[in-house]
């Protein structure tokens, strides 16, 4: 299976909703979880800075991560936002096929994950 997450940070949660949910409907995103508030501690232009920002994982095929990575740093408001990729070592089949369903070009898509193990 081919599936990435992909972690962002984004000013708020409104930000974190607003661009996630246009990543899903583009189909560059199956899904994003918009977890709670985090404080970030970084260097911005010679300073040290703190900010409390929204932290979020999308999930997505690994053919469409630089897509996804492109059109989310098109829409931050950030000069430099945060967006990486984090490889998926197992998961369940379903939930795999699931997420290749729903990104890409128009699919099926699954109705929900079930069973099974891929490496």
């Amino acid at each position: 299976m081919t599936v990435v997450s992909v972690y962002a940070i984004f000013a708020d949660a409104e930000e974190a909703e607003r661009i996630g949910r246009q990543m899903v409907e583009e189909r560059l995103a199956a899904c994003i979880n918009i977890l709670g508030p985090c404080r970030s501690i970084y260097r911005w232009q010679g300073a040290v800075e703190t900010a409390d920002e929204a932290a979020a994982i999308l999930k997505t095929s690994r053919a469409m991560a630089d897509a996804l990575i492109a059109r989310i740093a098109e829409l931050h408001s950030y000069d430099v936002p945060c967006v990486t990729v984090w490889p998926i070592d197992k998961l369940l089949v379903d939930y795999a096929e699931w997420i290749e369903g729903s990104v890409g070009q128009a699919g099926a898509g699954l109705t929900s994950p079930t069973k099974n193990v891929t490496d």
